[in-house]
């Protein structure tokens, strides 16, 4: 016969109270595990229908820009998206051309640079182009920069030094805007990442396993290379400005088309036409934002090369201190 409570032997009432508390235990976590799925499936029904608001807005905004484009009229811009070209310093092994890139300074120099600054650029930084020092004293010796004051407390003028930034070809902003109808002309230090157009969806997923990071001299090359495409019928280009449809803020910009052919003159039998001239400058550009990309590369593939074989090693380590553990 069951003893009643106050019979029974201590060990006994201690064992019934430890089955009576795992059994609290789990109904308490069997309540909550459910409190908690109930909570997880109204986030998933709530991201769910967010998802498909997003989904169907994304495809009205399409089929309002397919509807606008069939109608005559643009959507976005540019027009027409960058050609993409083949660079030396594309993909993750990529490394300077620096015959293109003294071939692009030299585009620069004889033609952007009566417009267009590169006030973030050094003289001295032209040794990454193979230059050495005296070919860089003599370029830079070619302009005069204000200095000062000196003695007498008046400014100056003195020969460029290695040291000195990029002359520019206008004293000010105003200026450049003045003597260019208006339009300022953007500096070039860093125009070739920030005139990246978007590429899009699907398009920028592709990207990143392609490493594709060119888009920036891409559009610079579609652009110089894009003036002779005549505008459609029903677009108007209002005068003084120049039809382009690779242009990323309109149809048509302010700066007539500034390369042509034979136009500047290469000593390494490279092709004297619109799109070598194009390409060489938009890689020049390119270095000039970025001097740093080819050496960036080369260190990201050590560190991955690194980290790969750490990851073995930690890998049989841990084989080798639990190899005789049994699971």
């Amino acid at each position: 016969m069951r003893p009643s409570w106050p019979d029974r032997p201590l060990h006994q009432k201690q064992k019934a109270n430890r089955q009576d508390c795992c059994q609290s235990c789990i109904t308490l976590v069997a309540q909550f595990s459910i409190e908690r799925l109930n909570s997880m499936k109204s986030i998933v029904s709530k991201l769910l229908a967010a998802a498909t608001a997003s989904i169907v807005a994304a495809g009205v905004f399409l089929g309002t820009a397919f509807a606008a484009e069939e109608e005559g009229g643009t959507a976005h811009y540019p027009i027409k998206k960058p050609r993409e070209q083949s660079w030396s310093f594309g993909g993750p092994f990529g490394k300077w051309d620096k015959g293109q890139l003294q071939r692009g300074l030299k585009v620069y120099t004889e033609v952007c640079a009566a417009c267009h600054s590169m006030n973030l650029l050094s003289y001295r930084n032209l040794a990454d182009l193979g230059y050495n020092d005296d070919q860089i004293k003599a370029y830079a010796a070619e302009y005069e920069v204000t200095d000062g004051p000196n003695d007498d407390g008046e400014m100056f003028e003195r020969p460029a030094r290695a040291t000195d930034r990029f002359k520019g070809p206008y004293a000010n902003d105003k200026e450049a805007a003045s003597a260019n109808g208006g339009a300022l002309p953007p500096d070039f230090s860093l125009l070739a990442k920030a005139r990246a157009p978007e590429r899009g969806f699907p398009t920028f997923i592709f990207d990143i396993f392609t490493m594709y990071a060119e888009n920036g001299p891409d559009y610079i090359y579609s652009l110089l290379t894009g003036y002779p495409e005549e505008p459609p019928e029903g677009v108007e280009v209002l005068e003084g400005l120049y039809y382009n449809p690779y242009f990323v803020a309109g149809n048509a910009l302010a700066m007539a088309p500034p390369l042509s052919e034979e136009l500047v003159e290469y000593t390494d039998g490279s092709p004297q036409t619109v799109e070598q001239y194009a390409k060489d400058v938009s890689a020049f550009m390119m270095w000039a934002a970025e001097p740093g990309l080819a050496a960036r590369k080369q260190s990201g593939f050590i560190v991955l090369l690194f980290l790969l074989i750490f990851a073995g090693l930690l890998y049989f380590t841990k084989k080798k201190v639990w190899a005789d553990v049994k699971h």
